[in-house]
């Protein structure tokens, strides 16, 4: 992913995005492959590392055997940027260059396989207490439990320790703050699927 300067999005950026969204596409090259595998998943974000499970049968289990590494990606906030919008001010519309807008972080990292049950049930129950509503009647996931054993024997988690972070919000920030306020106003008033929030991230920036 090409980051310019003033595209970086800081720690703090990146960690933000991640606590307002918790769904990504985990990637597992292995070894000698034609293509990576892709697998789309929710996940939890604890400091530097990520937890999740999926089913045994996912195919991305033996991608991860030959090669134990991972990459995380999540994309949100995306619009597509109308031409006459991204027209520096004096310039010719009609010629203008359309462009998107996006957030963007990968998270890289070293993967531990979990397949012990007390470690899973404390994963599971990790996870539940990350998305349940706080009113949920789910209690723990518990080896105690018939039902829980056989939720266990069925899937593996996943623990992917963050070594590197690529996280880019493209918005415009290497236009002046008129012109960015313009693009805002523009997002604002087309009023499509993700243009407000993408104008907010145009606003927060402007301060």
């Amino acid at each position: 992913m090409l980051i310019h300067p003033w595209d970086a999005a800081t720690a703090d950026d990146w960690r933000a995005v991640l606590a307002d969204h918790d769904f990504g596409n985990l990637i597992a090259a292995g070894r000698d492959r034609e293509f990576p595998v892709i697998v789309p998943t929710h996940f939890v974000l604890d400091g530097d590392e990520v937890l999740l499970h999926l089913a045994r049968p996912n195919p991305i289990w033996p991608a991860l055997a030959e090669n134990p590494r991972a990459v995380l990606v999540l994309t949100t906030d995306w619009v597509y940027i109308e031409s006459a919008w991204n027209t520096q001010p004096g310039g010719d519309p009609t010629h203008g260059v359309p462009t998107s807008y996006y957030t963007s972080v990968q998270l890289h990292g070293d993967v531990e396989v979990i397949d012990d049950t007390e470690l899973l049930a404390d994963l599971l129950t990790r996870k539940l207490a990350h998305f349940e509503p706080a009113d949920s009647t789910r209690e723990p996931v518990s080896t105690a439990h018939e039902g829980d054993r056989r939720l266990l024997r069925g899937i593996r988690g996943l623990r992917l320790r963050i070594t590197e972070v690529r996280a880019k919000q493209k918005y415009g920030g290497n236009k002046d703050p008129e012109h960015r306020r313009s693009i805002a106003d523009a997002l604002e008033e087309r009023g499509g699927p993700g243009d407000s929030s993408a104008a907010g991230q145009l606003r927060r920036r402007l301060g």
